[in-house]
C-alpha cells in the first residue's frame, strides 16, 4: 500500500445542525464532552478519547439544508496528514476541486485557514497536520472553563470509518477518487464489518479507518437518495461491553428483522441521525488516551 499524502487517521468529523443543544446532548450520551467553543463562530468541539466531533451551528452552514433531509448533517471530515499544504497541492494536481468553488468560511483574527477540497455532495475533506503536541484547537477554539484535560472514550471507542452514499453505478468513480488522491485500497468482495454489510469497503493507507461506499438499494425509486456523507462508524474491541455501557447511558439500539445488535456490531438512531458501532480490530495506538 502507498500513502502519498501521509494520511494518519481521522482528526475530526463535522456535523451541521440548527439544534446544537439537542445534538450535543446526544453526543454526551455516546460519551463525548464539550471542551471548547470557536472564537468567532457558533461551533463547539466535543471530544472522547482521541475522537473529535465539531458541531457547527453557524447560520452560514447550519441554515443550508439538504433537500428532503432533517436533523444533523455530516458535512465534513478532516484527515491527519504529515504536511497539510503538500497534501492539498497533491490533491489539486490530481484534479480535486478546491474550496474556492464554494463560499469559503471566513477566517478571523488568530484563526487558522485549514486547507481542504470538495468531497461528495457539498461536503468537505480537510487536511490537518497539527494534531500532536500543538493542535488546531489551540488556535481556533477557546477552552470551556469546566472542561477537563482528559476525556476517555467509553469502552475504548474510536473512529472506525465513514459511510458515503453514492449514485447508482458510481462506485468505480469514487474508488478511483480515493485511490488516486490518498492511496485507499478496495477490500476483497464479501469482506465486511459490523451488522450493515453492503456496498464497497475501502481501507485507508494508514490502516486506521475505512470508507464505505453504498449505492442505492433496489427500492430506491421510492426513496430520496442523494450522494452525501451519511454516517460515522465507531469501533470498539468488545461490542457487548460497549453496548452495555452505552445502554446504561440511555442509548437505545435499533432492533428489527434486518438489523439487530450482535457481537459484530450495532446501530442506533440518536439526536436526529444514525451511528454505527463495529467490533474493531484496528490498532489506534495511544488515541484513547489523548
Amino acid at each position: 500500500m502507498t500513502n502519498p499524502p501521509g494520511v494518519d487517521g481521522i482528526e475530526y468529523v463535522e456535523y451541521a445542525t440548527t439544534e446544537p443543544q439537542a445534538f450535543g446532548a446526544a453526543l454526551e450520551r455516546l460519551g463525548f464532552v464539550a471542551i471548547a467553543r470557536h472564537r468567532s463562530r457558533e461551533i463547539v468541539l466535543y471530544r472522547a478519547g482521541g475522537m473529535n466531533i465539531i458541531v457547527n451551528a453557524d447560520p452560514s452552514v447550519a441554515g443550508v439544508t439538504d433537500e428532503g433531509t432533517h436533523g444533523p448533517r455530516l458535512k465534513a471530515f478532516a484527515l491527519r496528514v504529515h504536511d497539510a499544504a503538500a497534501t492539498y497541492s497533491h490533491c489539486i494536481e490530481k484534479g480535486a476541486w478546491p474550496l474556492s468553488g464554494n463560499p469559503a468560511p471566513r477566517v478571523g483574527a488568530m484563526e487558522l485557514n485549514i486547507p481542504g477540497i470538495m468531497g461528495v455532495g457539498d461536503s468537505v475533506i480537510y487536511f490537518v497536520d497539527r494534531y500532536e503536541e500543538f493542535s488546531i484547537y489551540d488556535v481556533d477554539f477557546k477552552k470551556l472553563p469546566a472542561a477537563a484535560e482528559s476525556h476517555p472514550a467509553v469502552a475504548g471507542m474510536h473512529f472506525f470509518g465513514i459511510v458515503q452514499a453514492i449514485e447508482e453505478a458510481r462506485t468505480k468513480e469514487w474508488v478511483d477518487f480515493y485511490k488516486e488522491l490518498f492511496g485507499f485500497s478496495v477490500l476483497p468482495q464479501g469482506q465486511y464489518f459490523g451488522v450493515l454489510p453492503k456496498g464497497t469497503l475501502l481501507e485507508s493507507p494508514c490502516r486506521k479507518f475505512y470508507l464505505q461506499l453504498v449505492e442505492p438499494p433496489e427500492q430506491s425509486a421510492v426513496l430520496s437518495w442523494q450522494e452525501k456523507l451519511s454516517r460515522v462508524g465507531f469501533g470498539a474491541p468488545d461490542m457487548p461491553v460497549l453496548v452495555a455501557s452505552l445502554a446504561a447511558r440511555g442509548v437505545k439500539f435499533v432492533e428489527s428483522n434486518s438489523v439487530h445488535t450482535s457481537d459484530r456490531g450495532a446501530v442506533c438512531y440518536l439526536g436526529g441521525t444514525s451511528f454505527e458501532f463495529v467490533k474493531s480490530h484496528l490498532d489506534v495506538g495511544g488515541e484513547s488516551a489523548k
